[in-house]
């Protein structure tokens, strides 16, 4: 048998372990996720999920579920706005072809999806309490220690465990950067703001120097997510830099956001009465994912953890969880698979598909960040009047590169030349 120890029970782990058990079900494989917390659970919050993540949740046979509890977003990604008044800057539209739309969902459903499928299909075993403390190779096998003492053996240990990622630091030294931004985060009862609310969407961005107000129901459009994003100087945290999700202040979002539209008022009114604040971190992509001879990989945040201003973070853990998927079904599809160094081959593809293209979605995921705030090089200098036309310029398209990946059609080509590369020159 082929053990397989999952470490974080996130969304990215449990959608990994869907993933092989998709793709990998017919052979002895045993997947284990180990989740550090006493239960499987998610903070209350949304998650963006774009038509290219969106189509990996239909080839693992979750959209019906996952169109319950997202509920419809026709085609509109994100409505730009001016802060101050609310009119509109730019409405960027997902694609229409094709039947696969973007799911924005609430975090806590969309994890509970997960945990519920994994059970009915028997996909995994699923494990809490379990806080890695240790990685050791031991030659055909890696031993994991766990907090509690206990410990478990495994031919393949995949690190799914974030940002803070225990099985990265065994092998990376290196740490988060700070991301620039605090973060509120909350949630409001869309009922409580139908009568105010006179946009044709509630996908908004309210856009503003230094400050940004992001918008969208959830929760079968019967919650509005609220995240507000404020540039601050990291010497300005004061003794909260080392925090990174704590409790906020529903008056100090009132105070950041004072001078925007009586929309944005409208909402931030009916919040949640304590919304969380958010220090936002992102570490820079580690050129290496594969490690003890292919017995370690590293998957999501652990490997490439970003700022969400693409709304694309958990988006590449799911292109991550798939891609690893058809990885191991090919290894174990290999006739060559009883080779020590071919499960190492195998996740070496999977890395080569995808350390390039979320380096390139984490790199300008900041850039997103800075250009919602105006604070790119381009707006340097100009009023906000005359920095709108470039703000719209430079959001109108960039998303569509992302959206557009076929990753079935990609992981075929890679794994074609991986197999047979061209002659050297």
């Amino acid at each position: 048998m082929f053990r397989i120890a999952i470490i974080g029970g996130g969304l990215g782990g449990l959608f990994a372990a869907l993933s092989i058990h998709h793709h990998c079900g017919s052979q002895d494989v045993q997947i284990d996720v180990y989740e550090q917390a006493p239960e499987y659970k998610e903070i209350g919050a949304g998650v963006g999920i774009g038509p290219n993540a969106a189509a990996l949740i239909e080839k693992l046979g979750l959209m019906e579920e996952a169109r319950k509890i997202a509920g419809t977003r026709r085609h509109i990604w994100l409505s730009f706005r001016r802060y101050d008044n609310a009119e509109e800057v730019l409405t960027v539209m997902t694609p229409k072809e094709g039947n696969v739309a973007q799911l924005p969902m609430h975090r806590a459903e969309f994890l509970e999806l997960l945990v519920r499928t994994i059970r009915v299909r028997g996909a995994a075993t699923l494990h809490t309490n379990k806080r890695c403390e240790g990685i050791e190779d031991q030659g055909d096998t890696v031993l994991v220690t766990f907090a509690d003492g206990t410990t478990t053996s495994a031919n393949l240990v995949i690190g799914a465990d974030g940002i803070h990622s225990v099985v990265r630091s065994h092998y990376v030294s290196d740490n988060p950067q700070f991301g620039g931004m605090v973060v509120y985060r909350g949630l409001c009862d869309m009922s409580k703001i139908k009568d105010q609310w006179t946009l044709p969407t509630y996908a908004c961005v309210f856009v503003a120097p230094g400050k940004h107000f992001l918008t969208f129901p959830i929760s079968s459009n019967k919650i509005l997510n609220v995240v507000g994003f404020v540039s601050t100087p990291f010497e300005n945290l004061g003794d909260v830099q080392e925090s990174w999700t704590l409790a906020g202040d529903k008056g100090a979002v009132e105070e950041e956001f004072k001078d925007f539209a009586p929309i944005v008022q409208s909402v931030i009114r009916n919040m949640d009465t304590n919304p969380l604040k958010w220090i936002l971190f992102d570490r820079n992509s580690s050129p290496e994912w594969i490690f003890a001879e292919g017995k370690v990989a590293l998957l999501g945040d652990a490997a490439h953890a970003m700022c969400p201003h693409q709304g694309a973070g958990a988006g590449q853990a799911l292109e991550d969880g798939y891609i690893i998927g058809r990885a191991l079904h090919d290894y174990f599809q290999d006739s060559k698979s009883t080779d020590v160094g071919s499960v190492r081959r195998q996740l070496q593809l999977y890395h080569s598909i995808r350390f390039p293209r979320s380096e390139k979605v984490q790199v300008t995921s900041r850039q997103a960040g800075d250009l919602y705030q105006m604070k790119t090089p381009e707006l340097a200098g100009l009023s906000y009047d005359d920095g709108l036309p470039t703000v719209k310029a430079k959001i109108e398209n960039r998303m569509q590169w992302i959206w557009g990946e076929d990753l079935d059609e990609v992981y075929n080509r890679a794994r074609a030349e991986w197999q047979h590369p061209g002659p050297t020159l």
